[in-house]
């Protein structure tokens, strides 16, 4: 197999199946773990054939104007009650025509049921984690997989396995959907984000300056337990005499128009929630920032995770120590009371953008990754 001459017209057709645990939107998630695949998938569908496999409470198959494929299978339940661990038995029977399979959530059921069904077939398998835990099989799981197509250094160290299976493959944004509008005045700061407590979003609150707006919009977490799972609710009574504004789940459509109206995106990731529990797992990533940066809106987040792989501290933006509201408070007002400055960040954040993370990039370091495979011959060797 060799995914290029697949796509120049030099061999037969390659075919690459995305299994993904939940869907990106209304009907899943609106989170970086569901964006990134489906956003690789539609990229890499211009160059090869690509579907994009999911799971929901209704069957339903579709092709997308770009050419992805989208098939969602009808899940029978949830194990543990958890979204990313869909159970549906006609997952194995629809990998029987992959050439190679790509699973998303190393540890989700769908991967686990993937990567033994591609195995068994002899079918290429790689997997990209996006910070979902659990355990694997005593060292058993990781070692079905020929490569780890990390989404940053920080996530390749987290899953400590073999260097040299592991290919870093950085998520981007499409520059063409995001991308300033000069006739539109901006104001006010913005998060978009997961509703949940490592976001830290009670600490953005506290460090609003005097005056200042701020928009939230996303939909909720996982958080099943107490008190997390009153984390609303807490934010509502931090917000009680601000400017704050929470939108709930925004539609597609709506996500860049904030992101072109926001003076700054800010993402207060802490490394320990208000409610005292550490988060070994930040943000692998930043799909938000990245997203900000291509709409030339300068970016304010914690350094922590995979953020300070791709935030430029004092050009793209600021990074400030996790929870540390002083210091997100004297960030925010440098910006917010210099335009100009703003304005600096945000057209180089752009530049960064279209030079490094667009989706096509992103794709083309994908396809790169599995051309690697043909030297290892079947996949079941």
């Amino acid at each position: 197999m060799r995914i290029t001459e697949g796509q120049q017209g030099n061999s037969e057709s390659v075919r690459v199946i995305h299994v993904v645990p939940t869907q990106f939107g209304s009907d899943g998630l609106f989170g970086g773990g569901e964006r990134y695949p489906l956003e690789l998938a539609r990229a890499m569908a211009r160059e090869v054939e690509c579907e994009l496999l999911t799971f929901g409470p209704r069957p339903g198959a579709w092709r997308e104007a770009g050419g992805l494929q989208v098939r969602v299978l009808r899940r029978w339940g949830l194990w543990a009650g958890h979204p990313a661990h869909p159970v549906a038995p006609r997952l194995a029977w629809s990998l029987s025509d992959a050439d190679l399979v790509h699973t998303h959530h190393l540890r989700s059921v769908p991967s686990q049921v993937a990567v033994i069904t591609a195995a068994l077939a002899g079918q290429h398998r790689v997997t990209t984690d996006h910070g979902l835990g659990g355990g694997g099989w005593n060292g058993l799981l990781p070692r079905l997989f020929e490569r780890f197509l990390t989404v940053s250094r920080f996530s390749a160290r987290q899953l400590q396995v073999p260097a040299e299976r592991v290919r870093v493959i950085y998520g981007g944004a499409d520059p063409q959907r995001f991308r300033p509008d000069p006739d539109v005045t901006r104001s006010g700061l913005l998060y978009l984000g997961r509703i949940t407590p490592h976001k830290g979003i009670d600490r953005l609150i506290q460090a609003l300056p005097p005056g200042a707006r701020l928009t939230v919009a996303g939909s909720g977490g996982h958080d099943r337990d107490w008190p997390e799972r009153d984390y609303a609710q807490l934010l509502r009574q931090l917000a009680a005499g601000h400017d704050v504004h929470v939108t709930g789940p925004v539609g597609e459509d709506d996500v860049p128009l904030l992101h072109r109206r926001a003076a700054a995106f800010v993402l207060p990731t802490v490394e320990r929630t208000c409610y005292g529990r550490s988060v070994a797992i930040t943000e692998l990533l930043g799909l938000s920032v990245l997203e900000a940066m291509a709409s030339g809106t300068p970016v304010v987040a914690s350094r922590t995770g995979g953020v300070s792989e791709i935030v430029r501290h004092g050009d793209t933006g600021f990074l400030v120590t996790p929870g540390d509201v002083l210091e997100l408070r004297e960030r925010l007002e440098q910006l917010l009371g210099d335009p100009a400055l703003a304005r600096r960040m945000g057209d180089a954040g752009r530049e960064l953008v279209l030079s490094r993370f667009t989706w096509t990039r992103t794709a083309a370091r994908c396809l790169a990754a599995y051309d690697e495979l043909a030297t290892a011959g079947n996949g079941a060797s």
